[in-house]
């Protein structure tokens, strides 16, 4: 075996041993068929592991940084989340994989396990987050369109940081409420499975919305430099979000960011428009 064949296998062994550790880990906090199916995932990682280690006679040690920061991830966004994003870069490896196959027979073996068996097993996960997310699109776009229109509108209509906080904030709190309530009627007719936890999920979603965005025109006195900060709010929200979703549906992330993007910015600079000429030909003055 030759000196770049044999750092290419240690690496592939590095990195086993650290996804056995980081399943292992997760298998704990979790319950019921979700901890079989990860403590399942963690004893076939240990294998590839222990396969890898027979052809370098060599012991590595994990990588704790990466321990460290999927655990990380699982505790903040959710066990799938954390779990697909790891396995989402694995598709080098993958192809390193099968270089070896020639030359190191095993390396076709680990390849099925990588590329069939272990994605069957993840997508058997259940998580409750999961299962409303579709409610949480429905807070979330729903916030971010109309509430940064209507700060939008606010901010020239009104021009005062504090007063459009305010009012952001009640319009926010408000139609969290409704939007929530509608969730509930909604599930409900269409005879769905906890119509109350999926109204809480979006009423949630809604209300960290509407909190992150009034935010700045509480702490920044000029409220055009405010509105800036709520637009970068909004730009960092729809990135995070739709990056999660992307990940955890297996989805291309750019046309998704890209359409929500232009649909809440799109709202704004209408809206901002109609401040300015509501202040104009309505005469407000504050």
């Amino acid at each position: 075996m030759d000196e770049k064949t044999r750092k290419l296998i240690l690496s592939f062994q590095e990195n086993e041993i650290t996804e056995h550790y980081i399943y292992k880990a997760l298998a704990k906090r979790a319950k019921g068929k979700n901890r079989e199916i990860l403590l399942k995932i963690a004893e076939d990682e240990l294998r590839h592991y222990n396969v890898w280690k027979s052809i370098t006679q060599t012991d590595v040690e994990p990588n704790r940084k990466k321990i460290f920061f999927y655990l990380f991830l699982a505790f903040v966004f959710g066990i799938t989340f954390a779990i697909k994003l790891m396995e989402s870069g694995e598709q080098k490896a993958e192809e390193a994989y099968a270089q070896l196959k020639d030359t190191v027979p095993q390396a076709a073996d680990i390849m099925k396990d990588e590329d069939e068996h272990e994605k069957l097993l993840i997508n058997m996960i259940e998580e409750e987050r999961l299962a409303y997310i579709g409610s949480m699109v429905l807070g979330l776009n729903d916030a971010l369109v109309e509430l940064t229109g209507s700060l939008a509108g606010f901010t020239f209509a009104l021009q005062n940081s504090k007063v459009i906080g305010v009012a952001g904030l009640i319009l926010g709190i408000a139609a969290a409420l409704s939007m929530a309530a509608s969730e509930y009627l909604s599930q409900k007719s269409e005879g769905r499975n906890n119509p109350l936890k999926a109204a809480v999920y979006t009423g949630i979603a809604y209300i960290i919305v509407v909190l992150i965005l009034v935010l700045p025109y509480f702490i920044v006195p000029h409220y055009l430099f405010a509105l800036i900060l709520a637009i970068v709010n909004v730009v960092i929200i729809i990135y995070l979000f739709t990056f999660f979703v992307s990940v955890v549906q297996e989805k291309p992330f750019k046309p998704m960011f890209v359409e929500m993007l232009s649909i809440s910015l799109g709202v704004a600079v209408i809206s901002f428009i109609i401040g300015i000429l509501a202040r104009k030909f309505l005469g407000i003055d504050i």
